[in-house]
């Protein structure tokens, strides 16, 4: 008999980076919707772009309560959900609040979890991204780590090295699937104003970032002295943050809607350069050879910085780490390097992995599986 693998998913990025592994898993898969992300421009478009029918959503409400609400909401839900029709393992993807109740649901009622992009640590508890991620490592009974380094930060907290898996990650094989032609990319790039090679591509979301207004205004005043055209695809959230601390964009700035995965990656490819909060961008230009300022106070991802593709710094130091970045001949050896994050194969390991929890022989397609105990 086909397995039944649960795979939750609540925001944009788990979208992205799990349509791999329910394409991997085929029939055994059935992905389930939290809600966490409510926006049919943060959703909709997303399921539409990697192909994946909408999934079931068995909460309702979940989108727009703070933290503490949300998981309350999703651990109740997906409880009850999972207590009336059991799968035989449960996929969470990252450190979202989705993946947190998730994890917590499944292992609560017996049910194998297996967690995707395990392992990353900021050591920062501010972030509440990096409590998601304690809380999961915790009772997660399959941990697939995108690189040594993640897996390292599972053993020195006492995981069982039996449990814990180097897979790569998947956003490279969902980076290379989604990439468009290059026509296509030229075509995005003109619709959007822009000229391959001299623009920058920033995104904006975290809150440290979005619910400081000075800080918000610093970035974006370290954004227009760049001396590129900037686009900046504006999350909801910040759309709203800069009409909360009443800031305008400065003239080197221009906002537009949210874009769908595919025309992200369109513009990032011929972005000059890319400044970002975002943790999947850090891993995406490892893909695409492109330099990365991040804008955080730190980060899960230090293989991006390791690689050279990226520096850390918050918005007064945007433009040293541009400058930096963009130094003659850099960019060209960026576009040479492999990316840190794996071999495009994470996604099948995955599956293999999942059907292995779930009770089902997997070892016949766990091709290249690295597991370290």
């Amino acid at each position: 008999m086909t397995p039944r693998v649960a795979v939750v998913m609540g925001t944009r990025p788990e979208i992205i980076k799990l349509a791999p592994v329910v394409a991997a898993l085929g029939p055994a898969a059935s992905p389930l919707a939290t809600g966490q992300h409510w926006d049919a421009d943060l959703t909709d478009v997303f399921f539409a772009g990697v192909g994946m029918p909408r999934p079931v959503q068995p909460l309702r409400g979940v989108g727009g309560r703070d933290r503490a609400g949300q998981v309350a909401a999703m651990l109740t839900g997906l409880t009850d959900w999972f207590r009336t029709d059991r799968p035989d393992a449960v996929v969470v993807q990252g450190d979202t609040n989705s993946a947190n109740a998730g994890a917590q649901a499944a292992h609560h009622l017996g049910i194998p979890v297996v967690h995707v992009e395990a392992g990353l640590r900021s050591f920062d508890r501010a972030m509440p991204e990096e409590v998601n991620r304690l809380v999961i490592g915790a009772v997660a009974d399959v941990h697939c780590a995108a690189t040594r380094g993640n897996a390292e930060h599972l053993l020195r907290a006492g995981t069982p090295a039996s449990a814990v898996h180097v897979t790569g990650n998947t956003i490279v094989e969902a980076t290379r699937r989604a990439l468009p032609a290059p026509a296509v990319r030229a075509a995005v790039q003109a619709a959007h104003g822009v000229v391959a090679g001299q623009y920058v591509l920033a995104t904006v979301h975290r809150p440290e970032n979005t619910d400081d207004p000075e800080r918000l205004r610093a970035l974006l005043q370290a954004l227009d002295l760049l001396g590129l055209p900037v686009l900046l695809p504006l999350h909801p959230r910040t759309r709203a943050a800069l009409t909360a601390a009443g800031a305008v964009l400065p003239p080197a700035v221009r906002g537009t809607g949210p874009v769908d995965h595919a025309t992200f990656l369109a513009l990032a490819a011929g972005a000059r350069l890319l400044v970002s909060d975002s943790g999947g961008v850090q891993e995406e230009v490892t893909v695409l050879g492109k330099p990365l300022v991040v804008v955080r106070n730190s980060t899960e991802r230090p293989e991006a910085v390791d690689a050279g593709f990226a520096e850390l710094t918050g918005p007064e130091g945007v433009l040293p780490a541009a400058r930096r970045l963009l130094r003659p001949g850099w960019p060209e050896e960026l576009s040479r390097r492999p990316s840190p994050f794996g071999d495009g194969r994470a996604a099948e390991r995955v599956a293999a992995l999942t059907l292995a929890a779930a009770g089902h022989d997997g070892a016949g397609v766990l091709t290249g599986a690295l597991a370290v105990g």
